[in-house]
């Protein structure tokens, strides 16, 4: 039997005596500087987070943090049909849906109820993903708390700075000290910039689902959380096919955390959220827009409320003219074409529902309403106001007029000679085959015969709203007008000589007060032209589509009667058609935004094509209803225009009218020509 005997240990040596004093030493520094720094930090914590508690406002205060209010535009029919301005609706979190409340903090912040504000294991594993994904450790994934995020949204702004960063240690803490989680929700879920002008989620399940954010399902509630990481990217009325996938990611941190059943989940991915009909079409933009523009700035600009407006807007219409002008420019138009087009679509009495302010083309596309704001020469179009103060003065449809070459002598300028589109001649006419034929060279007789003020007075009356030109070229539409305002002038006609002033504001509220800040009254219109004289440019216009000569035979509807007059401008830089049926007044414009010369095009080319087609989708199963009536007869009248090398105001003659006068007429050919409608 042996026995065993241990070995002594050795001793370390000096080297590793001297390593492991040199490590404890350090050990013991380090936590002595970061036990004090910490220490030092906690009370600079403390202290901030003390000072912010009590300059902390109530909940109440911070629940709507909107600078102005917003505006709310209803259609005709009470829909929503258009927001602007900063959208919101104030709820606690309690009385929202649950499913939204649990899709966002499924979303942003799962241990919301666990923490005191920060979260280390968030933020360690934001660091960690931002370092992996190759950038800095607090560029992109934040790991911030709802609480976090709720005091960057109501103090600190969105700088990514790292004092911006420290600040939310302490404002968090005093939130938390001050207000319970319900509360802190509820101003984050309405202080949250959710797109298209909703800040809240109330408002926003009011824009995109037409819905408040009580009754949100589950689909609706993940789309809407999902809004927060990106709402321009993620908003539904942008890609839906985005927001339903950002929606999908959501359903399923959802149904991980336990917010959803295995059942539900299925369900919810199975029957996407689909957008309200206002959100789906976006439709009234460009007339939501004419609205906010011409509305009291007080209801639409500088409000400080949330006021909704009552519009004469028709989204049937609407659409009835979008899809017109798509169909007309996708079959007759060449492919990639800039051409613009305008539409507006009004009542007899000027009230206006419909509006297109142009193409999804070119670099203004969405920001310029050419209905509204495009000053163009209406060229031909003009000519119905000449020919209404010719019978205002005692001219009749059927006096006879004299379509042959004219020359004027327009002092400082010298001669000038209007020709025809034709550059065809046909002498004794009467006036209404010189309308429907838009015979430049009566129309000019015409307006120097009455006196050029007489159709100034006259074109002011009708509700013109821009400088017209001195010469003897305005009868020839030179001046410069918009779509709304000359379409706004047909409609006189067809209101029986009451004049139609474009409108579309009709009602205007604060929300939830139920006396109107302003309401439209009955608007009967004054007095502009006779009976007798509406109802006969009626006729006239019913000429340029019915005669076999008119410019505007191409607009014709089959079955219903219509009336309209077709415009060109100089070198066809504009073409346009205005007319009506007895329910309706539309006026179409076509060009370029840069006056670029249209090619083949004439106002009674695809603009009564766009006219027409328009009509016919406005009138679909609508009763025919006639147009004011006229039946020409009576007398000739033929208006006596004095003999000479030139035609001149100083010279003219206007004979005695309504007697049968003869005389002869002749024209020397002169200088420049002007270019009208054919």
């Amino acid at each position: 039997m042996s026995i065993e005997t241990s070995k002594p240990r050795r001793k370390p040596g000096l080297m590793a005596r001297a390593v492991r004093f040199v490590l404890r030493l350090m050990w013991r520094i380090l936590w002595w500087i970061g036990s004090r720094t910490a220490l030092l930090a906690g009370v600079v914590v403390g202290i901030a987070t003390l000072a912010i508690h009590a300059q902390l406002p109530e909940v109440d205060d911070l629940l709507d943090g909107r600078e102005r209010g917003s505006v709310t535009l209803f259609d005709r029919n009470g829909d929503v049909f258009a927001w602007r301005g900063q959208q919101g609706g104030v709820l606690m979190a309690g009385e929202m849906s649950p499913h939204l409340v649990n899709a966002v903090i499924a979303t942003e912040d799962k241990r919301f109820y666990a923490h005191w504000g920060i979260s280390p294991r968030g933020i360690i594993s934001a660091i960690r993903i931002n370092l992996s994904e190759g950038r800095g450790p607090l560029t992109g994934h934040g790991g911030s708390t709802i609480t976090q995020q709720t005091a960057k949204l109501v103090f600190l702004g969105n700088q990514r700075t790292m004092a911006r960063k420290l600040m939310e240690i302490p404002y968090a803490f005093a939130m938390e000290i001050k207000y319970s989680k319900e509360e802190i929700l509820s101003i984050y879920m309405n202080r949250a910039y959710l797109g298209a002008g909703s800040n809240g989620f109330d408002a926003a399940a009011r824009r995109y689902f037409g819905q408040s954010a009580r009754t949100i399902e589950p689909t609706e509630a993940a789309m809407l959380a999902g809004l927060l990481k990106a709402p321009s990217r993620f908003a539904p009325t942008t890609n839906l096919t985005r927001a339903r996938n950002r929606a999908d990611l959501v359903l399923r941190l959802m149904h991980e955390q336990d917010y959803l059943s295995d059942v539900a989940y299925a369900a919810a991915l199975a029957r996407p959220a689909t957008l309200s009909k206002a959100a789906a079409a976006r439709a009234g933009g460009a007339y939501a827009d004419w609205i906010m523009e011409t509305g009291p700035s007080l209801l639409t600009q500088n409000t400080q409320d949330d006021i909704l407006i009552q519009t004469t807007f028709d989204a049937r219409l609407q659409r009835a003219a979008e899809g017109a002008l798509e169909q007309v420019f996708d079959e007759l138009v060449r492919e990639g074409s800039n051409a613009q087009a305008a539409i507006v679509i009004m009542s007899r009495n000027g009230a206006v529902r419909a509006m297109v302010g142009g193409r999804d083309v070119g670099p203004s596309a969405g920001q310029f309403n050419r209905a509204t704001q495009a000053l163009r020469q209406p060229g031909s179009a003009f000519k119905a106001v000449v020919y209404a103060a010719a019978l205002e003065e005692g001219f009749r449809p059927d006096s006879v007029v004299m379509d042959v070459p004219l020359t004027i002598d327009v002092p400082g300028s010298g001669p000038w000679s209007p020709k025809n589109y034709t550059r065809e001649y046909l002498g004794r006419i009467t006036l209404a085959e010189a309308f429907a034929r838009s015979t430049n060279t009566v129309a000019v007789r015409v307006s120097e015969d009455i006196g050029r003020d007489v159709v100034r007075d006259l074109a002011l009356d009708l509700g013109w709203q821009t400088d017209l030109a001195e010469g003897p070229a305005m009868a020839l539409g030179v001046s410069e007008t918009t779509l709304l305002t000359l379409t706004g002038l047909y409609a006189t006609f067809l209101n029986d000589g009451l004049k139609a002033t474009p409108h579309g504001l009709m009602r205007a509220q604060i929300r939830g007060d139920m006396d109107p800040l302003m309401q439209a009254g009955t608007r009967t219109g004054t007095r502009v032209l006779t009976p007798e004289t509406s109802r006969q440019m009626v006729w006239l216009m019913g000429q340029v589509m019915d005669a076999n000569y008119g410019t505007g035979t191409r607009a014709r509807l089959e079955g219903r009667p219509a009336a309209g007059k077709t415009g060109t401008t100089q070198a066809a830089r504009d073409a346009w058609f205005v007319g009506f049926t007895g329910d309706y007044v539309a006026g179409v414009w076509m060009g370029y935004d840069d006056n670029t010369p249209l090619t083949g095009v004439t106002g009674g080319g695809l603009p009564a094509e766009i006219w027409k087609r328009t009509m016919l989708r406005v009138h679909e199963g609508m009763q025919v209803e006639p147009l004011p009536s006229w039946e020409p007869g009576g007398q000739f009248l033929q208006v006596r225009i004095p003999l000479g090398d030139a035609f001149t105001p100083e010279t003219r003659s206007r004979g005695d009218r309504p007697g049968l006068i003869e005389s002869i007429l002749q024209g020397i050919l002169g200088g420049g020509a002007t270019r009208g409608e054919g």
